[in-house]
């Protein structure tokens, strides 16, 4: 029979071995002490509103919810193959807005900080800018030139068959043609809430003369839940290409006969210089900028001429191969590190939750379901006739049924792709933008 000190060492032991698995614990890349005492920092300078409502407060708190909810989306079972870590950080953080989980006062605390960080210092755009400039100069030459040349076959044979399941899918549902097309399918490919519901909904109105509020109120779920369905099919994919590497590149779009040296080549780290770091965000922030000033002139919306000029650079081979690396280094730097906070603020903000559920019967939900699945399904056939790989094409074009620049950073968080972002970028807007013209063009002729 064990005596009373075996009883106490084993009890000792025991206790260690919890302390040494909590001291080990980390979520995101700290800690759990330090983490449990940073969170306890953050709300409580937020319950004494002293929590600043600017990049300082609003980086805080973003970060500490991402960070949470990432790690937390990585463990639940079957949750972590479809992207639960983006999942959890843009509906979880849109839930607690949506239902005011926190005390009121609180919630307010924290909805003013990430405001701040979101949309009074445009961290949205700063980090596409990043990701875009960066995945662009970083990429290969050959490689960027062809994959450009092909995505469009895809994206085209997908929205056609986008339009033509959803149609479908709405007759057997009792929704007219004309319903289905301009009020479910058309949100969903329309590029977005700013790029595509807010012109679509003026133009309807104008057409229609009926007032634009209750246009976009009628409009944004579908687009809502397009964005979902197609966050979880690009978590399937990723799954898919863990299970069968052949259908992957891992983040390349074409197979060009050399893909093993490819591969080989993006997965060299190199050394992390910071200089060439603050090299490269001075180039992404300039991009974004000439978007922004020549847009007015050309006609052309400011991020494709970002897209379409760092393009240009990286074919031209105008840019120094040093200052290359330094884009990418800081595009991964970002991509590493802020993408899981970024989507707990466009959660916060960008996503309503109580406009979500109450979009949410069946019949509705299926046909948003079975438009996105046609698109992504469509990208992935056409893309293997066309000698790409069928997970990246699929993914490129899934994120034509995104939320715009919201939608694109969820989908390739969900499936690990964020080098895919000026594919998805070009796949979103180009294509949300002729959407809303043959939307408006079509009512227009029917009406």
């Amino acid at each position: 029979m064990a005596n009373i000190s075996d009883i106490s060492t084993v009890g000792a032991r025991a206790e260690t071995d919890i302390l040494q698995r909590l001291g080990s614990a980390k979520v995101g890349p700290l800690p759990l002490p330090l983490f449990v005492a940073i969170a306890a920092v953050i709300f409580g300078a937020a319950y004494v509103q002293k929590l600043p409502a600017d990049m300082i407060g609003g980086f805080a708190a973003i970060m500490m919810f991402g960070f949470l909810f990432a790690e937390i989306g990585a463990k639940v079972p079957v949750l972590r193959h479809i992207g639960g870590s983006a999942i959890l950080c843009l509906f979880v953080s849109s839930a607690l807005v949506g239902y005011q989980a926190f005390y009121p006062d609180l919630g307010k605390i924290f909805v003013k900080s990430i405001t701040g960080v979101m949309k009074d210092a445009n961290f949205l755009y700063l980090y596409i800018a990043c990701l875009v400039t960066g995945s662009m100069l970083g990429m290969n030459r050959r490689v960027l030139i062809q994959g450009f040349m092909r995505m469009f076959v895809p994206l085209a044979v997908g929205t056609l068959g986008a339009v033509a399941a959803g149609m479908l899918a709405g007759l057997v549902f009792g929704y007219t043609p004309a319903h289905t097309f301009f009020y479910i399918v058309m949100p969903i490919i329309a590029g977005g809430i700013g790029e595509g519901i807010l012109p679509l909904s003026l133009a309807y109105s104008d057409i229609l003369s009926t007032p634009q509020a209750g246009l976009i109120a009628s409009l944004i779920p579908a687009a809502l839940i397009g964005n979902v369905v197609a966050i979880v099919s690009t978590g399937v994919m990723k799954r898919i290409g863990e299970k069968r590497p052949e259908y992957t590149g891992n983040g390349l779009l074409v197979r060009s006969g050399d893909d093993n040296e490819l591969l080989k080549e993006m997965a060299v780290e190199k050394p992390i210089e910071l200089p060439l770091m603050g090299a490269g965000l001075i180039m992404a922030c300039t991009m974004f900028i000439l978007g922004s000033f020549l847009s007015p002139f050309i006609g052309i919306p400011g991020p494709i001429i970002m897209i379409i000029g760092a393009a240009l650079l990286k074919v031209s081979m105008l840019i120094p191969a040093r200052m290359e690396l330094g884009a990418q280094q800081m595009y991964k730097f970002i991509a590493t590190n802020m993408t899981y906070p970024l989507l707990v603020g466009l959660g916060v903000l960008y996503v309503p939750w109580n406009d979500l559920v109450a979009a949410f019967t069946l019949p509705y939900f299926i046909i948003c379901t079975v438009t996105v699945l046609a698109m992504v399904s469509s990208g992935w056939f056409v893309g293997k006739l066309l000698n790409m790989y069928q997970v990246e094409a699929a993914v490129v074009t899934a994120c034509h049924s995104g939320l715009g620049g919201t939608g694109d950073v969820a989908i390739l968080s969900a499936c690990n792709r964020m080098e895919l972002m000026p594919f998805a970028q070009i796949s979103t807007r180009i294509g949300g933008a002729g959407m809303v013209v043959i939307a408006v063009f079509l009512l227009k002729f029917f009406h």
